[in-house]
Formats: structure tokens, C-alpha cells, sequence
């Protein structure tokens, strides 16, 4: 530890192994501190953590840490507190240091403690102090730096290579936490800028005459409103950046909100630099016409700017997958909907899983009725319910509701008040437009991350 009565600034070089992505809902299996000072390792610690859950293959295969190793090890609550006193007065450092530092607060939530430090990403300290490398991935960093590593993807052998990266990068620069705002838009302060959080939210753009021109969504919104304003990428991104002269943001303790308050305020007030914004999450899209027998048929296509999809994806493998998901479970004809070649009777046919509509078995209106209660109906697997997660704050959970398949809002409640009815969040859910694209967003949100409770309403 370090001596009582020195001024030096100390570095908590941290890296973590886990279980899976997603803090809060995956665990961690390895931890490694470093306490460093800037030139030399003062203090190590390591250990493994048995994470009271199975380890999944794939992280098996990665790391090399199986359940057998973990078996004897400590629960994380057994080295809670020689975490906390070894990290104490220290900046965390980490490559891609949010996910290291939201992992452990996650885990110290679980035991009620606000784990809080101030945070140190070598990645970003990397582009700034060393640009123009391929990559900035820690291996391919480390390697074309020549700093060894011969446990890579073990969390000591990966914190002592950034260790080695940190003494570098800190050779270059003795004071890495302090902001400079060389190349960026002057019209911020930086102690305005210094306050902005590394957390999930929104952030707003105004003008010198206090107009909002800009709306976005970030996992780390001090992070983001630093790359915007260095971003002179486009004509656009310069102009927008250098007509900023304010800023403010809203927590929302996690994505799902983020992006549907995101989506909401951009709706609601059309700022000047979000009217020709592209939703690049989404760049294909499900569309419906009436062929000239007058069946209706679905196809998957690139975004199409003039016309609006009835569903939206992120990929083409994903578009493919829901429109076979949408054909089978409306028995909807594969050949109507482009996914089975020739013309005729589709092979559906014969196992009754199509009625016939590419062959005129099935007149258009029957089949019509189908198709348009899968493009309306069918965007959840529950037509009714709530989604919980955490709020801005470690005492707050965010709510979500849907009914009928149609978005009603969101809201913040404390929460101790939820028990075994949903209902009690009503009372604190602002209702809000639904249309296409916030049922997209829930939609895919939900099909690619875990919440903390989808609590389906039964009739």
C-alpha cells in the first residue's frame, strides 16, 4: 500500500476475466490490481472468483479458466474489501476501461456498496499520445510496441502488459487525467466538460443563443461529447461542432432508455443537425406490395430512404431470420415472401404449413388478413408486458410498458416499491408516441441483451 503522507499520484491498473459482456448479469471469474505510480509497479494482487454460475465453453476456450479452477476460489464478497482499500485515492486504468470498471461496480452494487472511482482509458490515451497504429487493440498494440505478454487473455498477464503500455504512454505525458481541450471546440469550458458523466444518458447541443441543435444517446456521454468535438470528419460534423455552446444531458441508467428518450426528443424537437440524420443501427428494412394477383408479399431490403419499413434490422442475416420467423408462425408462403425460388406450388404446400397461395388455393383476402396481422401484431413475443432494469441511480429501476404490442413509455420508479405486481409502475411511467421505430428498438434491444426483468402480463 502506499505510504501514509506522499502527494504522488497512484494508478489502480485493473483487468478483469468474466463470465460473459454484459455487467450485472455475468460475473467475474479473475481479477488483477496493479498499484502503480506512473513509472514503476508499487503493489500486485491478483486472484481467481468463483462466480456461483457456471462458466460458458466459449469463455472456457478464451481464457483458459474452467469451473474446476474456480471451484476453491473466493466469492467476490471475500476480497470485496481488500479491493476497496487497494484502490483507494487511485485513478482505475484499464484497456477499455469501462468494462473492467463496470463489471466491479456491478459486483460491489450486489453487496450495496457505491463502488466509485475516477477511471483512465489506455485505449484512448493510446490514440492521443501514440496515432497512426493499425490497431488499437491491446495484443496488436502491445505487439507492435514490443511489450511482452505471454498470458494473454488472463487478467495478471494482461494487466501487466498494460502496466508496461500505462509506463510508456505516462513517459509521454506525466499528467494523462488532465483534460486537454487542444483541437477541440473552445466555446465549452473544461470544467463543464470534466463534469459530464461516464454513464448512460442523453446529451443535448445548444447554440450561443440557446437553441438545441443536437440530441444523441451514449453508454458514456463524457466520452462521446469529447469525440464530437474533436470530429472533423465531415463538413457537417465541423459545422455542428463549432456552433456548440452548451451542453446538458439526462441519465438513464442503461441503453434501452437512452435510446427511447433519444428517439422521443429528436421527434419532439427536431434539431437542426438530427433532421438528416440516418439511423445507421438499422440498415435494412421489411417492406409489404400487392402483386398482381392481389396478394400481399414481404421482402427484406437495404433501408430505403423514400419508403418507411414495417420492421427494421441491423443486419441482413437478422432480416432473413425474422421474415422466415414471421412466415412460419403466420403461415405466410415462402415463395410469396422471396424465400424459396421457381414458381408454382411452394414444398409448404404439401406439409400444410402454406394453404396455398402461391398456387390459388388460398384466395387473396384470407391470406391478405395474415400477413397484415403479422406486420402489425407480431413485433414481441408477449403482446403485454413490462421491462425493468437499473435506473440513473443504484436505488431506482427504469420501467418500460407495452400493451397490445404497442409502446405506451417509460418512467423511473424507486426500487423497493416493486412486489409481485407489476402494476405499482404505472403511476410513474410518462406515456409516450408510440410508432414503428420505438417497437424496433425494444425489439431489438431485448433480442440482443438481457434486462433485468421482462415481466410478461397474462390476461
Amino acid at each position: 500500500m502506499p505510504v501514509d503522507g506522499t502527494d504522488e499520484k497512484l494508478y489502480a491498473i485493473i483487468d478483469i476475466e468474466t463470465t460473459g459482456l454484459r455487467a450485472g448479469h455475468e460475473k467475474i471469474t479473475e481479477i488483477a490490481i496493479i498499484l502503480h505510480d506512473g513509472t514503476k509497479v508499487l503493489e500486485e494482487f491478483s486472484t481467481l472468483i468463483n462466480p456461483e454460475t457456471k462458466i460458458p465453453y466459449r469463455i472456457t476456450q478464451l481464457t483458459g479458466i474452467n469451473d474446476q479452477m474456480v471451484a476453491g476460489a473466493p466469492k467476490f464478497y471475500e476480497v470485496a474489501r481488500q479491493i476497496v482499500e487497494l484502490t483507494e485515492n487511485t485513478t482505475i486504468v484499464g484497456h477499455n476501461v469501462n468494462f473492467d470498471y463496470s463489471f466491479i461496480r456491478a459486483e460491489f452494487k450486489s453487496l450495496g456498496y457505491d463502488f466509485q472511482r475516477k477511471t483512465l482509458d489506455t485505449i484512448r490515451l493510446s490514440r492521443k499520445l501514440i496515432p497512426g497504429q493499425p490497431s488499437y487493440g491491446l495484443g496488436k498494440l502491445c505487439r507492435a510496441l514490443n511489450i511482452p505478454n505471454n498470458s494473454r487473455h488472463r487478467a495478471l498477464g494482461d494487466a501487466m502488459a498494460t502496466a508496461r503500455l500505462f509506463e510508456l504512454l505516462y513517459s509521454f505525458d506525466s499528467e494523462p487525467e488532465q483534460l486537454s481541450l487542444k483541437g477541440l471546440q473552445s466555446g465549452l469550458s473544461k470544467s463543464l466538460i470534466e463534469k459530464l458523466p461516464e454513464k448512460h444518458g442523453v446529451y443535448y447541443f445548444f447554440d450561443s443563443a440557446g437553441k438545441l441543435i443536437y440530441v444523441g444517446k451514449s453508454i458514456n456521454i463524457k466520452a462521446r461529447v469529447l469525440q464530437h468535438l474533436s470530429n472533423n470528419s465531415t463538413k457537417k460534423a465541423v459545422e455542428m461542432r463549432n456552433a456548440i455552446a452548451d451542453v446538458d444531458f439526462k441519465l438513464t441508467g442503461n441503453e434501452l432508455i437512452a435510446l427511447l428518450l433519444e428517439s422521443d426528443e429528436i421527434k419532439k424537437h427536431q434539431p437542426l443537425f438530427n433532421r438528416s440524420q440516418r439511423r445507421t443501427t438499422f440498415n435494412y428494412g421489411l417492406y409489404h406490395f400487392v402483386d398482381d394477383e392481389g396478394y400481399i408479399r414481404l421482402k427484406y431490403a437495404k433501408t430505403i430512404e423514400e419508403l418507411t419499413s414495417d420492421y427494421a434490422y441491423s443486419s441482413q442475416a437478422e432480416a432473413r431470420e425474422h421474415l422466415f420467423f414471421l412466415t412460419e408462425q403466420f403461415h405466410l408462403c415462402q415463395r410469396l415472401n422471396g424465400l424459396y425460388p421457381g414458381s408454382g406450388a411452394c414444398f409448404h404446400v404439401g406439409i400444410g404449413q402454406c394453404f396455398g397461395a402461391c398456387c390459388g388455393k388460398e384466395d387473396p383476402a384470407s391470406y391478405n388478413a395474415r400477413v397484415e396481422e403479422a406486420l402489425e401484431r407480431y413485433h414481441f413475443d408477449h403482446q403485454n408486458f413490462y421491462i425493468f432494469d437499473q435506473g440513473p441511480e443504484t436505488d431506482q429501476l427504469s420501467v418500460v410498458k407495452v400493451v397490445q404490442s404497442v409502446y405506451q413509455g417509460f418512467g423511473m420508479m424507486p426500487a423497493d416499491l416493486l412486489s409481485d405486481d407489476p402494476s405499482v409502475a404505472d403511476d410513474f411511467i410518462k406515456l409516450l408516441p408510440d410508432n414503428r421505430e420505438v417497437r424496433q428498438i425494444i425489439r431489438s434491444y431485448l433480442k440482443k441483451h438481457r434486462v433485468m426483468k421482462l415481466w410478461p402480463i397474462h390476461d
